[in-house]
């Protein structure tokens, strides 16, 4: 059958665009050490890319309409966006489109027992369904099973929410340490209650990731910043076997790769049938604490 074209698509990673690139990214780019990164670079990972598309769409004067208007082109029913983006667009989204939008929030081991309150505070006012870290990108790092992750972790799993963090090499030119896929069993063993979702691949350690998610039920993988005809063949079999459940549809509009091309690409994955609708929809449901509706 091959991928179907009637499942409504939720993407667990997508985005606006930004007129002012480099201010989006600095919370990256303060420090990273590179001169590319810091001068010519406008996103961090712009040499894993062909074509970013953010690149192009700046100067739209409605970015929620954008966004909008290529997940309706592509089939994408909903998107999983943050609430806390610095010119409100997120906010904006939700707004003008709660059916379509999925609010979540980015947070910082680093903001200690303020970013605890931030998470609450975003709980009851948009009532978040996610939480999203980025270890490498913190500043200073702090590793994915460091102590300073635990309160988040914790919340987390009081809100029923789940954490969805990047793990394995980064692309900007950060230190990857703090996303060694390892160091997710410890966290796992610490929280087995906690769904633990990773983002951007977790490579070169992916058929370790394959073997934490046979042991731990609550860990998952999505697929963010990765065009799907380079999807790992270690994932897709999983997917195809034993991992149904667990691998799960992220997308990288705009930053790094166009729904267009995401789209394109997806329909020579070899996921089996029965395997599907899991990837592009109920599994991120499910997940989300949104599958009754």
């Amino acid at each position: 059958m091959g991928m179907p074209s009637d499942v409504g698509i939720v993407d667990t990673m997508i985005g606006f665009p930004h007129d002012d690139m480099k201010a989006v990214y600095a919370f990256i780019t303060r420090q990273t050490k590179d001169t590319q990164s810091k001068e010519e670079f406008e996103f961090p990972a712009e040499y894993m890319f062909k074509d970013v598309p953010e690149k192009e769409l700046r100067g739209e004067v409605d970015p929620v309409a954008v966004t909008l208007g290529e997940m309706d082109l592509w089939g994408v029913e909903r998107g999983l966006i943050g609430v806390d983006d610095p010119a409100g667009t997120g906010d904006e989204a939700l707004r003008r489109y709660p059916d379509r939008f999925i609010p979540s929030l980015s947070v910082d081991p680093n903001d200690g027992m303020d970013g605890i309150r931030a998470i609450v505070r975003a709980h009851e006012t948009w009532g978040i369904r996610a939480l999203g870290v980025f270890p490498s990108g913190t500043y200073p790092q702090v590793a994915i099973n460091d102590k300073k992750m635990y309160p988040i972790y914790a919340k987390a799993v009081e809100l029923g929410i789940p954490v969805f963090c990047c793990a394995g090499v980064p692309g900007p030119r950060l230190r990857y340490a703090p996303q060694d896929v390892a160091l997710i069993d410890e966290v796992m063993y610490d929280f087995p209650d906690l769904v633990f979702v990773t983002r951007h691949g977790c490579e070169p350690w992916t058929e370790l990731a394959i073997k934490l998610m046979l042991k731990w039920p609550g860990l998952h993988y999505s697929t963010s910043a990765f065009a799907p005809k380079y999807y790992p063949k270690d994932v897709v079999d999983f997917a195809n076997t034993r991992g149904g459940d667990k691998i799960i549809y992220a997308g990288y509009f705009p930053m790094g790769l166009s729904l267009e091309r995401i789209m394109t690409e997806m329909r020579d994955v070899g996921f089996k049938d029965h395997v599907w609708p899991k990837f592009l929809r109920t599994n991120a449901l499910r997940v989300l604490g949104l599958d009754g509706s």
